[in-house]
Protein backbone atom coordinates (compact mmCIF):
# COMPACT_ATOMS: atom_id res chain seq x y z
CA UNK A 1 0.00 0.00 0.00
CA UNK A 2 3.00 1.92 1.10
CA UNK A 3 4.69 1.60 -2.46
CA UNK A 4 1.28 2.43 -4.05
CA UNK A 5 0.76 5.96 -2.09
CA UNK A 6 4.35 6.82 -2.72
CA UNK A 7 3.96 6.15 -6.46
CA UNK A 8 1.00 8.64 -7.18
CA UNK A 9 3.16 11.09 -4.30
CA UNK A 10 5.36 11.08 -7.52
CA UNK A 11 3.05 11.15 -10.26
CA UNK A 12 2.24 14.45 -8.47
CA UNK A 13 5.90 15.43 -8.48
CA UNK A 14 6.80 14.59 -11.40
CA UNK A 15 3.53 16.41 -13.49
CA UNK A 16 4.21 19.81 -10.69
CA UNK A 17 8.02 19.67 -11.40
CA UNK A 18 7.92 19.53 -15.22
CA UNK A 19 5.51 22.04 -15.59
CA UNK A 20 7.39 24.28 -12.99
CA UNK A 21 9.84 25.26 -15.82
CA UNK A 22 6.54 26.95 -17.48
CA UNK A 23 7.81 29.88 -15.52
CA UNK A 24 10.71 30.57 -17.63
CA UNK A 25 8.80 30.57 -20.69
CA UNK A 26 5.94 33.09 -19.16
CA UNK A 27 9.22 35.24 -17.59
CA UNK A 28 10.78 35.26 -21.34
CA UNK A 29 7.15 36.22 -22.81
CA UNK A 30 6.71 39.01 -20.34
CA UNK A 31 10.13 40.57 -20.78
CA UNK A 32 9.97 40.57 -24.85
CA UNK A 33 6.57 41.81 -24.73
CA UNK A 34 7.61 44.68 -22.07
CA UNK A 35 10.85 45.37 -24.16
CA UNK A 36 9.09 45.85 -27.81
CA UNK A 37 5.84 47.56 -26.30
CA UNK A 38 8.27 50.26 -24.99
CA UNK A 39 10.82 50.36 -27.30
CA UNK A 40 10.16 49.14 -30.71
CA UNK A 41 6.83 50.28 -29.89
CA UNK A 42 5.43 47.21 -31.72
CA UNK A 43 3.55 44.94 -28.96
CA UNK A 44 2.70 41.76 -30.10
CA UNK A 45 -0.04 40.38 -30.72
CA UNK A 46 -0.09 36.94 -29.15
CA UNK A 47 1.69 38.13 -25.78
CA UNK A 48 -1.23 38.49 -23.75
CA UNK A 49 -2.41 35.19 -24.71
CA UNK A 50 0.54 33.46 -24.48
CA UNK A 51 0.59 34.32 -20.98
CA UNK A 52 -2.72 33.86 -19.24
CA UNK A 53 -2.25 30.60 -20.74
CA UNK A 54 0.76 29.22 -19.77
CA UNK A 55 0.02 31.48 -16.18
CA UNK A 56 -3.05 29.22 -15.70
CA UNK A 57 -1.10 25.99 -16.79
CA UNK A 58 1.38 26.59 -14.07
CA UNK A 59 -1.29 27.39 -11.58
CA UNK A 60 -3.36 23.95 -12.30
CA UNK A 61 -0.50 21.51 -12.99
CA UNK A 62 1.18 22.39 -9.53
CA UNK A 63 -2.20 21.64 -7.58
CA UNK A 64 -1.56 17.98 -6.98
CA UNK A 65 1.92 18.29 -6.51
CA UNK A 66 1.43 20.98 -3.75
CA UNK A 67 -1.41 18.58 -2.24
CA UNK A 68 1.13 15.87 -1.80
CA UNK A 69 3.38 18.01 0.09
CA UNK A 70 1.11 19.51 1.88
CA UNK A 71 1.73 22.68 0.48
CA UNK A 72 -1.73 24.66 0.36
CA UNK A 73 -2.67 27.38 2.80
CA UNK A 74 -4.09 26.14 6.29
CA UNK A 75 -5.29 28.52 9.36
CA UNK A 76 -3.22 26.07 11.37
CA UNK A 77 -3.13 27.66 14.71
CA UNK A 78 -5.37 24.86 16.07
CA UNK A 79 -4.29 22.46 13.86
CA UNK A 80 -0.60 22.54 14.73
CA UNK A 81 -1.85 21.47 18.28
CA UNK A 82 -3.63 18.58 17.81
CA UNK A 83 -2.54 15.14 17.96
CA UNK A 84 -1.89 13.14 14.60
CA UNK A 85 -5.22 11.15 15.42
CA UNK A 86 -7.56 14.63 16.01
CA UNK A 87 -5.21 16.29 12.82
CA UNK A 88 -6.19 12.76 11.08
CA UNK A 89 -10.04 13.15 11.76
CA UNK A 90 -10.19 16.83 11.09
CA UNK A 91 -8.58 16.15 7.48
CA UNK A 92 -10.86 13.28 6.71
CA UNK A 93 -13.94 15.00 8.04
CA UNK A 94 -13.08 18.20 5.43
CA UNK A 95 -12.26 15.90 2.49
CA UNK A 96 -15.23 13.85 2.46
CA UNK A 97 -17.50 16.95 2.69
CA UNK A 98 -15.75 20.00 1.03
CA UNK A 99 -13.07 18.24 -1.15
CA UNK A 100 -14.17 15.71 -3.23
CA UNK A 101 -17.25 17.47 -3.92
CA UNK A 102 -15.99 20.17 -5.42
CA UNK A 103 -13.28 17.91 -7.41
CA UNK A 104 -16.34 15.86 -8.85
CA UNK A 105 -18.06 19.28 -9.64
CA UNK A 106 -14.99 20.71 -11.05
CA UNK A 107 -14.40 17.53 -13.04
CA UNK A 108 -17.77 17.38 -14.57
CA UNK A 109 -18.11 20.68 -15.77
CA UNK A 110 -14.35 21.03 -17.01
CA UNK A 111 -15.09 18.07 -18.96
CA UNK A 112 -18.14 20.06 -20.42
CA UNK A 113 -15.92 23.34 -20.46
CA UNK A 114 -14.20 21.43 -23.02
CA UNK A 115 -16.13 19.56 -24.88
CA UNK A 116 -18.06 22.90 -26.08
CA UNK A 117 -14.86 24.36 -26.54
CA UNK A 118 -13.46 21.90 -28.69
CA UNK A 119 -16.98 21.58 -30.64
CA UNK A 120 -16.89 25.15 -31.11
CA UNK A 121 -13.46 25.35 -32.26
CA UNK A 122 -13.01 28.20 -29.53
CA UNK A 123 -10.76 30.80 -30.02
CA UNK A 124 -9.43 34.14 -27.96
CA UNK A 125 -11.27 36.89 -28.29
CA UNK A 126 -8.31 38.81 -26.44
CA UNK A 127 -6.61 39.78 -29.99
CA UNK A 128 -6.57 39.51 -33.24
CA UNK A 129 -4.90 36.79 -34.25
CA UNK A 130 -7.23 34.64 -32.25
CA UNK A 131 -5.13 31.19 -31.09
CA UNK A 132 -7.38 28.05 -30.39
CA UNK A 133 -8.14 27.99 -26.32
CA UNK A 134 -9.62 24.70 -26.14
CA UNK A 135 -6.60 22.36 -25.75
CA UNK A 136 -6.22 24.50 -22.75
CA UNK A 137 -9.26 24.17 -21.46
CA UNK A 138 -8.67 20.42 -21.61
CA UNK A 139 -6.19 20.62 -18.56
CA UNK A 140 -9.68 21.71 -16.39
CA UNK A 141 -10.48 17.87 -16.13
CA UNK A 142 -7.44 16.72 -16.23
CA UNK A 143 -5.99 18.71 -13.37
CA UNK A 144 -9.31 17.42 -11.29
CA UNK A 145 -8.20 13.38 -12.02
CA UNK A 146 -4.91 14.49 -10.83
CA UNK A 147 -6.22 16.09 -7.32
CA UNK A 148 -8.78 13.10 -6.70
CA UNK A 149 -6.19 10.63 -6.86
CA UNK A 150 -4.16 12.69 -4.55
CA UNK A 151 -7.11 13.04 -2.45
CA UNK A 152 -7.58 9.77 -2.58
CA UNK A 153 -4.23 9.33 -1.18
CA UNK A 154 -4.39 11.95 1.51
CA UNK A 155 -7.58 9.96 2.86
CA UNK A 156 -5.88 7.03 3.00
CA UNK A 157 -2.84 8.33 5.04
CA UNK A 158 -5.58 9.82 6.95
CA UNK A 159 -7.48 6.41 8.01
CA UNK A 160 -3.95 4.64 8.59
CA UNK A 161 -2.98 7.53 11.18
CA UNK A 162 -6.23 7.24 13.02
CA UNK A 163 -5.26 3.15 13.09
CA UNK A 164 -2.02 4.06 14.13
CA UNK A 165 -2.23 7.53 15.90
CA UNK A 166 1.27 8.70 13.61
CA UNK A 167 1.58 9.72 10.13
CA UNK A 168 2.52 7.45 7.62
CA UNK A 169 5.29 8.74 5.33
CA UNK A 170 5.11 11.03 2.07
CA UNK A 171 7.19 10.69 -0.50
CA UNK A 172 8.57 14.37 0.99
CA UNK A 173 9.65 12.15 4.72
CA UNK A 174 11.33 9.86 2.25
CA UNK A 175 13.34 11.85 0.51
CA UNK A 176 14.59 13.88 3.46
CA UNK A 177 15.48 10.49 5.02
CA UNK A 178 17.32 9.85 2.03
CA UNK A 179 19.32 12.98 2.33
CA UNK A 180 20.08 12.33 6.01
CA UNK A 181 21.61 8.81 5.06
CA UNK A 182 23.83 10.54 2.47
CA UNK A 183 25.01 13.06 4.70
CA UNK A 184 25.48 10.85 7.15
CA UNK A 185 27.56 8.64 4.67
CA UNK A 186 29.35 11.52 4.17
CA UNK A 187 30.75 11.81 7.89
CA UNK A 188 31.60 8.27 8.58
CA UNK A 189 32.56 5.00 6.95
CA UNK A 190 29.67 3.65 5.10
CA UNK A 191 29.56 0.13 6.60
CA UNK A 192 30.18 1.65 9.66
CA UNK A 193 26.94 3.43 8.95
CA UNK A 194 25.04 0.46 7.63
CA UNK A 195 25.95 -1.72 10.63
CA UNK A 196 24.89 1.10 13.14
CA UNK A 197 21.63 1.43 10.99
CA UNK A 198 20.88 -2.00 11.11
CA UNK A 199 21.13 -2.21 14.88
CA UNK A 200 19.47 0.67 15.58
CA UNK A 201 16.97 0.76 12.91
CA UNK A 202 17.60 4.80 12.95
CA UNK A 203 20.14 6.70 11.04
CA UNK A 204 22.58 8.00 13.50
CA UNK A 205 21.86 12.04 14.84
CA UNK A 206 18.36 11.49 12.90
CA UNK A 207 14.95 12.68 15.68
CA UNK A 208 13.15 10.22 17.06
CA UNK A 209 10.16 9.15 15.01
CA UNK A 210 7.28 10.05 18.05
CA UNK A 211 8.79 13.52 16.53
CA UNK A 212 7.32 13.52 13.61
CA UNK A 213 3.66 14.57 12.60
CA UNK A 214 4.08 14.19 8.96
CA UNK A 215 2.43 17.97 9.16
Amino acid sequence: MQRLLLGIDRLSTFVGQTFAWTILALTGIVVYEVFVRYVFRAPTSWGYDVSYMLYGTLFMMAGAYALSRNGHVRGDFLYRNFTPRTQAWFDLVLFILFFFPAIFAFMISGWHFFAESFRQNERSMFSPTGPVIWPFKLLIPVVGVLLLLQGLVEVVRCVQCIRSGTWPQRLSDVEELEQQILAAAAEKDPELLAREMAASGRIPGERAADEHTGR
